[in-house]
């Protein structure tokens, strides 16, 4: 141990703001890379490659989009012969978390073995619970960010309104493509038309699922009639698709915290959308919910005959 440093592998330390101090204690330590997790920029080292991630240690900051990047940066260093530094302020969170990362990506472990190995080596290290959570839904993704998973866009939406409170200029990737683009070519994946007038609205990939509610219990608070249809076990069906936004929702999305979501053809209302979150009918909260009802569309399955592709509705 030296400069601040602890050693969590050969190869591979964990510290902070002081652990760079000492160019000496650095070259000792056989380290030729440095990572750091903050939210300024540290003076660079002479001989030393850098790498900056500019976060702060706060929940909802957005560590998981960078951890392949981390990874990467201390493979590479590891991989020549040398050792790596990952840094932050105090050493306790930020840098833990990636460290963490490393190791369930590098090692097979999962988050909490990856967490406590890391503890043990450094006593003092206690990762926020945002960046806990972050590290469940990458290890979830197989330790490896995966900007297709389910899990993944539900994240991206959650972090939304953390880092864009008024709604405005949202990044363009939030949105998955308009099905009418000519860009997007036909595939095999369930397309979602509305009932009335046939207009392409989402595909199967866009759906973003949920695990089932407890059902009428979740509704306590409001009257359930017997009319109300439950699945065999007793609890209420899903009426609703909740899926990512596409960009054809995007004028009614940009500035307003909830409203209704109507077919860009027709204008039919097709279900609603709420920044904060709705309720599904199986009593799932949802956050933030973009809802289809499933009786305003219908799906239709694109069957490949030869070059072509038939509908099946």
């Amino acid at each position: 141990r030296g400069g601040g440093m602890v050693l969590v592998l050969p190869g591979l330390y964990v510290g902070g703001a002081e652990s760079c101090s000492s160019p000496e204690s650095l070259a000792a330590a056989g380290v030729v890379a440095v990572l750091t997790v903050d939210a300024e920029e540290p003076p660079a080292v002479p001989g030393v490659r850098a790498m900056h991630v500019r976060l702060r240690d706060e929940p909802g900051a957005d560590l998981l989009s960078r951890l392949d990047d981390c990874a990467a940066f201390i493979a590479a260093a590891r991989a020549g012969g040398g050792a790596a530094l990952v840094r932050c302020h105090a050493g306790v969170s930020r840098s833990v978390a990636v460290v963490t990362a490393y190791l369930m990506k590098t090692e097979g472990l999962g988050w909490e073995e990856a967490y406590a190995a890391v503890r043990a080596a450094k006593h003092d290290a206690e990762v926020n619970p945002g960046f806990q959570g972050q590290l469940k839904l990458y290890e979830a993704m197989g330790c490896a960010v995966d900007s297709s998973s389910p899990f993944y866009k539900r994240y991206r939406l959650e972090m939304l309104t953390e880092r864009y409170p008024e709604l405005q200029d949202l990044p363009r990737e939030v949105f998955a493509v308009d099905p009418t683009s000519i860009c997007q070519n036909p595939n095999t994946e369930v397309l979602y038309r509305c009932r009335k007038c046939r207009r392409a609205l989402f595909r199967s990939s866009s759906i973003l699922s949920h695990t089932e509610g407890s059902g009428p219990t979740a509704f306590a608070h409001k009257r359930i009639t017997d009319s109300v249809q439950l699945c065999g076990d007793g609890r209420e069906k899903c009426t609703s698709y909740f899926t990512e936004p596409v960009q054809w929702m995007e004028p009614a999305l940009l500035g307003v915290m909830e409203g209704q979501l109507l077919c860009p053809k027709c204008t039919s209302k097709l279900g609603s959308f709420s920044w904060r979150g709705e309720q599904c009918s199986c009593g799932r909260w949802v956050t933030p919910a973009f809802q289809i009802h499933k009786s305003r569309v219908d799906e239709v399955r694109m069957l490949p005959v030869g070059n072509f592709q038939a509908a099946k509705t």
